[in-house]
């Protein structure tokens, strides 16, 4: 018969050997809660971006924005007509009315609008740049 090996037990390690290994994983593991934490911090991430780049960004967001306009602008208008009664002329009538100086108002803006936007953005665009050349 083969005799039986048996298994040896570990020896007993001391218990200073035993509380550095416990402070020394305490240490890696707060090391890595503050990683991760900074990680995902990103609202600091994005002012830390928003700080080196300006530019980029405001840039970014301008042509958003007039992305944003031509896509509403060239979007169709739909025309709805109604068949009103022979008695409710009158104040279909003034209904009318009021469309057509609310749309003629909204013209005359929006020509305003057209013709001021270089004096918008070159105010805009010299503010900005004041600000991010104090920024970086």
């Amino acid at each position: 018969m083969a005799k039986e090996r048996r298994q040896e037990k570990p020896k007993p390690r001391p218990i200073e050997e035993i509380r550095q290994e416990i402070a020394h994983t305490r240490d890696r593991l707060s090391r890595d809660l503050t990683g991760l934490r900074y990680e995902l911090d990103f609202p600091l991430k994005f002012r830390k971006s928003f700080q080196q780049s300006t530019r980029t960004w405001i840039s970014a967001a301008v042509l958003t924005g007039v992305a944003f306009t031509a896509r509403m602008a060239s979007r169709t208008k739909k025309t709805v007509t109604l068949k009103t009664k022979g008695g409710q002329k009158a104040k279909g009538e003034e209904q009318k009315k009021g469309l057509l100086q609310a749309g003629l108002a909204m013209g005359i803006l929006r020509l305003a609008a057209t013709a001021l936007r270089p004096v918008v953005v070159a105010f805009v665009t010299k503010k900005l740049g004041s600000y991010a050349g104090r920024v970086t």
